[in-house]
């Protein structure tokens, strides 16, 4: 919830999309993140040999991007990760003035593409953590 209402009043974001794996028993997590703000946007999940669940959501986000490409009230993406894979995403925005930021959350293993495609606009997320840290208040009986 912090983190959504830091992106609506540091980067004047409107829409906020949250690609991410679709696991049923996760539903109360789904809705509390719908209840904040995000748009969920879901992906089959599929079990990894280990029990684990993998739901690879690189393509959708960058698919997502190029669909809203053109559309007149989006007018910059603020990308949040530290993925490489989105190097080219970024770099495409950047060329088209159409990038306002990278957010990178994992500073240690942020991506040098990453970083190399978003020149001055990769903000490392580091001096966040105290800000934006989730916590539970406690009662007072």
């Amino acid at each position: 919830k912090k983190f959504r209402i830091y992106l609506k009043e540091k980067y004047h974001v409107t829409t906020a999309y949250l690609f991410i794996g679709y696991i049923p028993q996760n539903q109360p997590l789904y809705s509390s993140l719908q209840k904040a703000g995000y748009v969920l946007m879901f992906k089959p999940v599929l079990p990894t040999k280990d029990g684990k669940h993998k739901g690879n959501v690189d393509a959708d986000l960058v698919l997502q991007a190029m669909i809203d490409f053109n559309n007149k009230s989006y007018d910059k993406a603020v990308i949040v990760t530290s993925d490489g894979d989105f190097y080219c995403l970024v770099n495409y925005l950047y060329e088209h003035s159409k990038l306002q930021c990278v957010l990178s959350p994992y500073v240690e293993t942020c991506s040098t593409l990453l970083k190399k495609s978003a020149k001055e606009k990769i903000i490392l997320m580091d001096n966040l953590k105290t800000k934006l840290a989730f916590y539970k208040e406690k009662s007072t009986v």
